[in-house]
């Protein structure tokens, strides 16, 4: 028979709550995005699917696809490119720039670090021609890379975000894209919470420059990630901060000014972070609950899920989140360890959130045809298992 597990966890009270529709909060931003990390859950939607142009939020893409190569092992942080002429120009034409020189030999740690940390175009192409041979393949490397990983509304048509009508994207992708660079490459990461980068160029003295991203400078947990700037879209940001093991990502574009980025993109992360809590439901491969076995060695057997468990919940309205585990019991031995067992169910009030499968931890035995006999006997008279 079907058997309902309560779960007893401190939590069992708490409420889950879809919140950007049901609240008056609003940036001065053309669009916008905010998302618990952990949970998965958005916080605020504002015009999330409308076309934007990324401008320099589409290095967050060249990286990523730096990153991939090196996870990989087909590319080394101490690999060098020659930098080209074509790259050497986005120095000199008023754009962010590294400085690298025609001919020069630069790292790839160097170029990433200018990439990410000068906000430099002519290290982006720099690193494009040197792994894919011309920016425009390179190009097509990003555009595919976007489409597997589900920003189905890109197009990336160079590496650095410079003006082009073909190189758009939506707010929501950006926040699919920030959310992969932090989950795939956490150590990679920490280049964007870098605050200065110096290149030693060659022939001149060293250059040094601050990161763009305004937010590194405030007390507020950021560590991340992108500030972009062109004249059609004005100024955009995608941001992140980490605060008591809470993650926070968000991306909004078309603030009017550089002081609009700064302080409404602060103001929507701190209202993240001050009108919601992260609950965590389950943690991965550690045990939930003991489940009735029949016929087994064991008459319990412990399950796991296979993933972290986190719901968003308001603060003002810690109530009527319970959490079941349920599976059709007494399990019948012979049980292997990992075989799916059941479900660990979220719900608010009487309405299923989400469902989980459930593992078992441990192998359990049948008992011999003697003990099975005298255990069946003692079911029927008894009723007990």
């Amino acid at each position: 028979m079907i058997k309902i597990f309560k779960h007893t966890f401190l939590f069992l009270c708490l409420v889950f709550l879809f919140a950007s529709k049901t609240f008056s909060f609003d940036i001065k931003a053309r669009s916008g995005i905010l998302q618990d990390f952990y949970s998965g859950e958005i916080l605020f939607e504002k015009d999330p699917d409308s076309e934007i142009y990324p401008a320099s939020m589409t290095k967050i893409m060249t990286s990523i696809i730096a990153f991939e190569l090196l996870k990989n092992g087909e590319l080394s942080l101490d690999d060098t490119f020659t930098v080209s002429e074509k790259a050497w120009k986005l120095s000199t034409a008023g754009y962010s720039s590294m400085f690298i020189m025609v001919g020069d030999d630069v790292s790839v740690e160097d170029l990433l670090k200018g990439i990410i940390v000068a906000s430099g175009n002519d290290a982006c192409i720099a690193l494009a021609e040197g792994i894919a041979g011309t920016e425009e393949q390179f190009a097509i490397l990003m555009t595919e890379k976007a489409k597997e990983i589900g920003m189905d509304n890109t197009n990336f048509s160079n590496s650095s975000g410079i003006n082009d009508p073909y190189n758009y994207s939506t707010v929501k992708d950006i926040l699919i894209m920030s959310n992969y660079l932090i989950k795939n490459f956490p150590d990679y990461y920490t280049y964007f919470s870098e605050k200065d980068f110096t290149w030693d160029r060659t022939g001149g003295d060293p250059i040094s420059q601050g990161n763009r991203n305004p937010l590194l400078y405030k007390n507020i947990g950021a560590d991340g990630i992108k500030t972009g700037y062109l004249a059609v879209e004005k100024y955009s940001l995608a941001s992140s901060i980490k605060k008591n093991e809470r993650r926070l990502v968000a991306v909004a574009t078309g603030f009017n000014t550089k002081n609009d980025r700064s302080r409404e993109s602060i103001k929507l992360l701190t209202w993240g972070l001050t009108n919601f809590d992260l609950v965590q439901i389950a943690k991965k491969k550690e045990v939930l609950a003991d489940l009735d076995v029949w016929l087994g060695k064991d008459k319990t057997v412990s399950v796991y899920s296979d993933e972290d468990i986190y719901k968003t919940i308001k603060k003002a309205r810690k109530k009527k989140l319970n959490v079941f585990i349920e599976y059709n019991g007494p399990i019948e031995a012979p049980i292997l360890i990992d075989q799916d067992l059941g479900y660990l169910n979220v719900y608010f009030n009487d309405e299923l959130l989400s469902k989980h499968k459930v593992y078992a931890s441990k192998n359990v035995k049948k008992v011999n045809l003697f003990s099975r006999i005298l255990m069946s006997i003692n079911y029927l008279i008894w009723g007990d298992v």
